[in-house]
């Protein structure tokens, strides 16, 4: 577990979700559905993500939580096996082989524009790094403007569409680990 010691925010810690978080994902994860529909994008308005999707990644430990005094500011799914959805894009990765990848970024209303994305993409990448990841691979909907402009602190680089028959998936970011140092050391602002 990262504990975060620096500037004001001395009590925010990641950790491993466990079920006692879930209701929390789980509203947070609701308020990033209505942002998105307020914003006129599709994503994530057929019931993806669910609550069982949550308890799925929950069960077998994949759902990770940033919390400052025990709330949850921001939730996400790190995975470090394959993603069927990553096979065939339009366009090349940054780089080939072995991945981790990120799904499932949500930020709790009252702590959007406070850079709790920036250090839940930080955290993700140092994670797959430590495990020996050449690269980070996230997604998301190119009308998905407010993550596209996170994954762009994040200092990522676009590498063309998904070729996916849902829309849950169309568009692609890749971050190779060169960038991650730079990008860990230039996002974790306290």
């Amino acid at each position: 577990m990262l504990i975060i010691h620096e500037g004001d925010h001395k009590g925010m810690k990641f950790e491993v979700a466990t079920s006692k978080y879930l209701d929390s994902i789980c509203e947070i994860t609701e308020q990033a559905k209505a942002q998105l529909r307020r914003i006129g994008i599709d994503q994530w308005q057929k019931g993806y993500p669910s609550r069982e999707i949550w308890e799925e990644d929950i069960e077998i430990g994949r759902s990770y939580i940033l919390t400052d005094e025990g709330k949850v500011l921001g939730a996400f799914a790190y995975q470090e096996s394959p993603d069927a959805s990553y096979y065939e894009i339009d366009g090349k990765w940054l780089t080939d082989g072995a991945y981790a990848s990120m799904h499932r970024v949500c930020v709790a209303d009252a702590c959007k524009g406070r850079g709790v994305a920036g250090r839940l993409f930080t955290y993700g990448c140092e994670k797959a790094r430590e495990s020996g990841f050449p690269s980070m691979r996230i997604d998301t909907h190119p009308g998905n403007i407010p993550m596209q402009k996170a994954l762009q602190k994040a200092d990522t680089s676009r590498v063309w569409s998904i070729i996916s028959t849902t829309a849950e998936h169309p568009a692609s970011t890749s971050r190779a680990m060169r960038n991650i140092r730079k990008t860990c050391a230039r996002h974790v602002k306290f």
